[in-house]
């Protein structure tokens, strides 16, 4: 990413929530009331036509059905994580999230959202429209994955590495070095209490070398100039548990393609397809 450049990748997944939020209670995966307000309007008017009208489909078919999935999937282990008393959230790579506001949190629990700066600059301005004032229970720390740590931002604003912590890196990993992937994975490990966990979503390492294509993977690269966000970093398929175990983490759970069109692609969405080449995973502490 431009030093100066939000997230376009952020935007894009913002505006795909928000047609998804547009479907009837029985077929939509996840209901989001803030991200139309969290983007530009030309953006939501623009890249919400390509949605709805089915073209962006054809440039990438089962790409949406994938994002929306993993933001579902990803709501489920959030849900399951404070059913079991969660004391602590921290949303990597926040991007234009909004899961802070979506759920319902105990009111004094920490939450963090950790972003890049001119991401997070643009955010800032949102919520403070949206709701007047920053929420007392969200702390922004801005940080760049590539050349900062989370020990130099986040224990310095106020993280605390006692509290039982779950870690949420969506669509991050794969425009990263595998030095900036191992930094943070360290730093879950070496600063959260025993119970904490993370999740995030992987590229599969094929994709990435090209021996298995596909266009949405074809469709970033052509596009980096303008985006700034290359794809860098893939962990083989079939092979994270093992690369998590390697550095520590226990009860690691990967969940892949199928598994997620088995969780949600039934009833009226069962014949809604979802792209593979990607695979979500949950290592505890």
């Amino acid at each position: 990413m431009r030093k100066n450049q939000s997230s376009l990748s952020a935007a894009g997944i913002a505006i795909a929530r928000v047609v998804e939020s547009e479907k009837s209670t029985d077929e939509r995966l996840i209901y989001d009331p803030y991200a139309r307000q969290l983007v530009p309007v030309w953006m939501v008017h623009i890249m919400g036509f390509f949605i709805r009208s089915g073209y962006a489909e054809l440039r990438g078919p089962g790409v949406n059905g994938y994002l929306m999935a993993r933001e579902r999937y990803i709501d489920d282990v959030l849900q399951d994580f404070l059913k079991a008393g969660l004391q602590q959230l921290v949303i990597l790579g926040a991007g234009y999230d909004s899961r802070a506001h979506r759920f319902d949190f105990p009111q004094q629990m920490k939450i963090f959202e950790v972003d890049h700066p001119a991401t997070q600059t643009e955010k800032l301005e949102k919520v403070q429209k949206i709701f007047g004032k920053f929420p007392a229970n969200i702390r922004y720390v801005p940080v760049d994955f590539n050349t900062q740590t989370l020990s130099e931002c986040l224990l310095s604003a106020g993280y605390d590495p006692d509290l039982v912590t779950l870690l949420i890196w969506q669509g991050v990993t794969m425009y990263l070095t595998a030095e900036a992937v191992d930094s943070t994975l360290a730093f879950v490990l070496q600063n959260s209490a025993p119970g904490s966990a993370i999740v995030f979503d992987y590229l599969y390492r094929a994709l990435l070398d090209g021996v298995q294509k596909q266009s949405e993977v074809s469709n970033m690269r052509r596009y980096r100039l303008m985006t700034g966000e290359g794809l860098t970093f893939g962990i083989p398929e079939g092979t994270v548990e093992s690369f998590l175990e390697a550095r520590g983490f226990r009860q690691v759970f990967d969940v892949g393609v199928d598994d997620l069109k088995a969780a949600y692609f039934t009833g009226k969405n069962a014949s809604r397809k979802i792209v593979g080449g990607y695979g979500i995973v949950v290592g505890k502490v």
